[in-house]
């Protein structure tokens, strides 16, 4: 029973969240009937599936909300603000109570309990009309009773341990008499004898033909806490388009060929004998009694509702569990490592050069290395494929993120009144699905400080001509292999000069330190740091922009970019790699050390000979196509004795739109690197942000290639003060 239990609470999770998008949605639009229909939707399977699976609480609670949107969709009750505030709230704590249990929420249950029932009264449920008549404007969309009705074919095929996990098929069966005129047919050809019987075992599964002005949508919410545990098949088998000439309804013989029971050319051979179709298939043994029953009974259900018959497949979903994922990208983390193996192998070891001298036939050898090198070819090509296919499965839209924030902006603007529209544009922008999980605690602690710290209030805004609303714009789109993520406010801007003032009196500065705007903005991610003058409930204790910055610049290897201009607003600019599993990089080593460049970050490579050292008098600048580049010898970072080569490669990164070049002894070549953390015993390490196992088992360091500049720079600088 646990097992179905989690798939209720996680579905729960996700119909909640629609509720509350629609919700929000439905305030700005509150005439706008397939919201009320979306919410409508959502608070009947909570409730009924909450039923089912023994959350009585749950579904007595959110029963009542169901009745008072049922009366919004017939037109009886209008959407007014109140009514999105109390329903909100309501979706709290069925949020709570998913999670936790009742018992912290009973007073906010019962308080909210009783301002729905007051919304009921005045209406008589009973007799679907209003007690107290009242003025208001016909709906336009047709009624439930009105609207065109379809016929769908169901088939529900439960596991036979489906009884075991505490799930009553029957109830199931009964909800869907509840959406329309329906026939149930029970097919009991799986009944074993008395003595091979279990009695806890379910040997039954049902065909229901069913007539119902709902969509297939719905139909399928019915088994949406099942779909694990059964085989479930809606097809839409008459869509109601009928005329008087038209309304006989196909034939046995289509019916039965249709749902794959029989094949066509069975059906031929069978339509050359004398008996009756259905006679021939069970005399034949191509099919049972039962099977050809069903079928009838289709047959003779949609000629009595005299409708054409359209076929329509059921679109199925399928929901895949992260730790199944988590193993298929682990396995391409191992193919990945076995064909750059496989290719070092190619080239290392099955060279016709290397056996020149050798009795060996150097022509046979030439011809093995030549298929094993089409291997190889065709191995990387499967790789490659197989990655990008994988990949694409954890990546999800970045818009389920964002439509969490439009409550967080209502709750806090109405909290401070203020008025704050938030927009937001690049839904459809995907990222890892690890990435948009890790990101969303510190994109609502930015929104937050827009709304607190940016946004005026509506006094202030009208003394700055300003639209007494604020605006809040986010907005998502990829750049190369990235997403970058930006948080745009019309709000008063930051002042410059007040953070520095703070961060002198923190001791963040010398009060003669001379930075950039951007190194200003930069000041404001210090721990502790804040200009609040006073603390909120909402922000003001300089607790925050530090964790910000240490989720996403550590954890997800993203940058943070802010600029901001006093009295128009602030923007902020948050870049993230599309995954955190397996990134294309360039392979470089420095003596028998090899290290990871990633490839975004990579623009070209040069060579960087003596002379070229000596006419820069010995500094770190190498001259490319006129302009100055610094670069970083990567020996030295790391403290790699040796000397270098005569020749040395600079490999030229773009770092925050500068450029920085990193010298090592060789490049490789460009390697697709599977991503694994270091140890806890190396977290702390600076400038390295992971390693990645080569085709031979060597361990490369992959490179915080940002983080080595910052570093570059602070020290260049502290010897400069020296």
């Amino acid at each position: 029973m646990d097992k179905f239990k989690q798939a209720f609470l996680e579905e729960a999770q996700d119909l909640l969240e629609d509720l509350s998008s629609a919700l929000l949605e439905l305030e700005n639009d509150p005439q706008n009937l397939e919201l009320v229909d979306t919410a409508f939707r959502s608070l009947h399977t909570i409730k009924g599936s909450g039923s089912m699976f023994g959350f009585d609480t749950i579904a007595s609670f959110t029963h009542t909300i169901e009745t008072v949107y049922d009366l919004v969709r017939s037109g009886r009750m209008k959407v007014s603000p109140d009514l999105i505030s109390q329903t909100l709230a309501a979706s709290d704590i069925i949020r709570i109570m998913v999670k936790e249990g009742e018992e912290d929420v009973t007073p906010q249950k019962t308080a909210i309990e009783n301002i729905f029932n007051q919304y009921l009264e005045g209406f008589d449920l009973d007799e679907n009309q209003p007690a107290e008549q009242e003025e208001t404007q016909p709906s336009e969309e047709k009624s439930s009773e009105e609207k065109q009705k379809i016929t769908f074919r169901v088939v529900f095929k439960p596991d036979e341990d489906i009884l075991l996990s505490g799930t009553n098929p029957l109830l199931l069966l009964r909800e869907l008499e509840d959406l329309g005129q329906c026939t149930i047919t029970t097919i009991t050809e799986k009944i074993p004898l008395l003595n091979d019987m279990n009695p806890e075992k379910c040997y039954f599964f049902w065909q229901v033909l069913i007539t119902t002005s709902e969509d297939i949508n719905t139909l399928k919410d019915v088994f949406i806490f099942v779909e694990d545990s059964a085989d479930i098949q809606i097809s839409v088998i008459d869509d109601g388009s009928v005329d008087e000439e038209n309304a006989q309804y196909k034939k046995l013989g289509d019916i039965l060929v249709e749902r794959g029971e029989v094949e066509p050319e069975e059906m031929k051979e069978a339509l050359g004998k004398q008996k009756r179709i259905g006679e021939v298939l069970v005399d034949s043994g191509t099919t049972t009694p039962a099977t050809i029953q069903t079928a009838l009974e289709e047959q003779q259900y949609v000629r009595k509702m005299r409708e054409q018959q359209m076929k329509a497949g059921a679109v199925t979903s399928l929901r895949v569990a992260s730790d199944k994922v988590d193993k298929l990208v682990d396995l391409v983390g191992e193919l990945v490592t076995l064909q750059a193996g496989l290719s070092q192998f190619v080239t290392n070891r099955l060279n016709p050069e290397h056996f020149m001298d050798s009795t060996f036939d150097i022509f046979d050898l030439e011809e093995r290395y030549n298929e094993l090198a089409r291997i190889s070819e065709e191995a990387e090509r499967l790789t490659t494929e197989l990655r990008d296919n994988t990949m694409s499965i954890r990546m999800v839209p970045i818009g389920t993120t964002f439509n969490k924030f439009k409550r967080v902006v209502r709750d806090l603007s109405k909290e401070m009144g203020k008025e704050v529209d938030l927009i937001t544009t690049g839904g459809e922008t995907e990222l890892d699905k690890t990435v948009i999980e890790r990101i969303g605690d510190p994109l609502v602690h930015m929104i937050r400080n827009c709304v607190d710290h940016g946004i005026e209030g509506p006094d202030d805004r009208s003394k700055k001509d300003k639209p007494s609303v604020g605006t809040i714009r986010m907005s998502a789109a990829h750049s190369g292999a990235h997403v970058v993520i930006r948080i745009e406010d019309d709000g008063a801007g930051m002042d410059k000069e007040k953070i520095r003032t703070k961060a002198i009196e923190k001791g963040l500065i010398a009060a003669d330190a001379h930075l950039t705007d951007k190194a200003v903005y930069e000041l404001i991610f210090e721990p502790g740091f804040s200009t609040a003058e006073k603390v909120t409930n909402v922000s003001g204790r300089g607790v925050g922009m530090d964790v910000v910055k240490r989720n996403i610049v550590d954890d997800l290897r993203g940058t943070i970019d802010v600029t901001s201009e006093l009295g128009t607003g602030t923007t902020v600019a948050v870049k993230l790699p599309l995954t955190l599993a397996i990134i294309d990089s360039l392979l470089v080593k420095i003596k028998e050390n090899y290290f990871v460049l990633p490839l975004a970050n990579v623009e070209e490579c040069v060579e960087l000979k003596e002379e070229h050292i000596e006419q820069q008098h010995g500094k770190n600048m190498a001259e490319i196509r006129g302009h100055l580049v610094p670069y970083i010898r990567l020996r030295e970072q790391f403290v790699i004795n040796g000397s270098r080569p005569d020749i040395e490669q600079v490999v030229v990164c773009e770092i925050d739109q500068n450029r920085v070049g990193f010298a090592v002894d060789t490049v490789v070549g460009s390697h697709q690197t599977v991503i694994k953390p270091l140890g806890s015993m190396y977290k702390g390490i600076k400038g390295v942000s992971g390693a990645t196992i080569l085709g031979d088992g060597t361990v490369a360091l992959i490179l915080d290639v940002p983080k080595l500049a910052q570093m570059a720079e602070a020290e260049m600088l502290h010897e400069t003060a020296l």
